[in-house]
């Protein structure tokens, strides 16, 4: 009998402990009313018709939101949403609605659906702040996983800094970043100004569900392949450290740079100011103050990520393949230019030939131009002046690449007759074997205006 008692209550124990580490999912949505949401900032109406949520498009309004009332942390989100053709929407996650910030509008987060031929859907995109944080351009594999205007499976990862997506099944966004921890979720009818033609088409929802609790045992494996993008700031992800990845500036002192004319860090110039390395204002002379500053090392082969902030009319740049030994005169230092500028504003931009001197360009010979790689794509992705963007220069042997916030913008291979051709053609045709150099230094430029620079990381390869 004691056996008996002993197995049972075991076998009760047993359940008990299942019952309570399996999944808990919490429906968002009843299927009969809109009991636990409210509408913030547009007029489009929101109806339930057959078990889902219907938003309906309408012209002259802004973007409207349906937004549960509760907000939440971390949680695993799952939904299905079927767009009509030609709409744009999304869902917000984490997102708020704040009197403070653009009196109420609704910002952060949002799970992207996306019908145009761009085919971002499942991408995040920072509504009403930072703009795109993971576009599909991050995992080009994904991009044909979306069935437009049919129904498509959602699933969200917000746990901790980290969000991943998939989309019907299939890893899409894998990103890493801290600006905000909590919110509300919000489903979106983006504006369509006076369109008419787009007016009346809808957007639908069905089996909204959220997990709060056990998520850590609940999480779906992210495949190694899917590209980790990390917003943190002046720190290394465990992935990034484990794949490679060291900081060249550690957001706190001038350690691991110097001048490039001298054997330490200019006294003038430059300083550093709440985790940003600033390039000073100045008379926009190019390095008349502190000058340039250079790596200790060189580096041959690599991927070299550095985020930028610049004010108005600024102009810097990036520089790689950098002689310490060229051009001991007056002016910067020479070597390969991720260009920086205020294309809008800075004279520079129309000069040179067909662009070749605008934003995120290889200055003074190849243009920056993300519509080459991909028609369906801008030129160029800029989140704006006064604003946090990325450059990436990845040199693989004699090619290199240029990026722009994620979108590539610039191709080129070195050590050929072309590559020189194009060279001499340029205002660098008389330094001798310009850009075919084996490795070379990494520099920030001072070209006289306000640039800030953070987030200064490589990987050899």
């Amino acid at each position: 009998m004691k056996q008996l008692f002993f197995g049972a209550l075991l076998m009760s124990l047993s359940l008990l402990a299942s019952a309570q580490s399996s999944p808990e999912w919490t429906d968002l949505f009843n299927g009969k009313n809109l009991r636990g949401w409210k509408v913030l900032n547009g007029t489009a109406e929101y109806a339930v018709e057959n078990g889902e949520i219907v938003g309906t498009s309408e012209t002259g309004t802004p973007n409207t939101f349906l937004t549960t009332k509760k907000h939440y942390g971390d949680f695993i989100l799952e939904y299905e949403m079927k767009m009509e053709r030609g709409l744009n929407s999304g869902v917000q996650i984490r997102s708020n609605s704040l009197k403070e910030y653009n009196n109420g509008r609704v910002h952060g987060y949002q799970v992207e659906c996306d019908d145009s031929d761009r085919r971002w859907t499942c991408g995040i995109y920072d509504e009403a702040r930072r703009g795109w944080l993971y576009p599909l351009e991050y995992n080009q594999a994904s991009k044909s996983v979306f069935k437009n205007g049919e129904w498509n499976t959602f699933r969200v990862e917000a746990i901790g800094n980290s969000i991943r997506t998939w989309l019907n099944g299939k890893p899409v966004s894998n990103l890493v970043d801290e600006l905000t921890a909590e919110g509300f979720i919000g489903l979106q009818v983006h504006g369509i100004g006076n369109n008419k033609a787009l007016a009346g088409k809808t957007i639908r929802w069905r089996n909204i569900r959220i997990m709060t609790k056990g998520l850590e045992a609940a999480r779906t494996e992210m495949p190694d392949d899917v590209r980790e993008v990390s917003y943190l700031n002046n720190v290394l992800t465990a992935n990034e450290k484990q794949t490679g990845w060291k900081l060249l500036w550690d957001g706190k002192t001038t350690d691991g740079w110097k001048g490039v004319r001298l054997d330490a860090f200019p006294n003038k110039g430059w300083h550093v100011d709440n985790g940003t390395l600033v390039v000073e204002k100045t008379d926009g002379a190019e390095s008349g103050n502190g000058g340039d500053i250079v790596t200790m090392k060189k580096y041959k082969n690599f991927v070299l990520e550095v985020d930028f902030n610049m004010t108005e009319g600024a102009n810097s740049g990036i520089k790689y393949f950098v002689q310490g030994n060229i051009n001991k005169g007056p002016g910067s230092a020479i070597g390969c230019e991720f260009q920086i500028l205020d294309d809008q504003r800075h004279p520079d931009a129309k000069m040179g030939l067909f662009g070749n001197r605008t934003l995120a360009s290889l200055y003074d010979l190849i243009p920056a131009n993300g519509k080459q790689f991909d028609p369906n794509l801008k030129e160029k992705r800029f989140n704006g002046i006064n604003k946090w963007n990325r450059a990436r220069v990845e040199v693989r042997g004699n090619k290199v690449f240029h990026y722009l916030n994620g979108i590539k913008v610039v191709e080129y291979e070195r050590n050929t007759q072309m590559w020189d051709a194009l060279v001499n053609y340029s205002k660098y045709q008389k330094w001798d074997n310009f850009g075919n150099f084996e490795e070379g230094y990494i520099l920030l430029q001072d070209h006289g205006d306000e640039v800030r620079f953070r987030n200064i990381k490589i990987r050899e390869l």
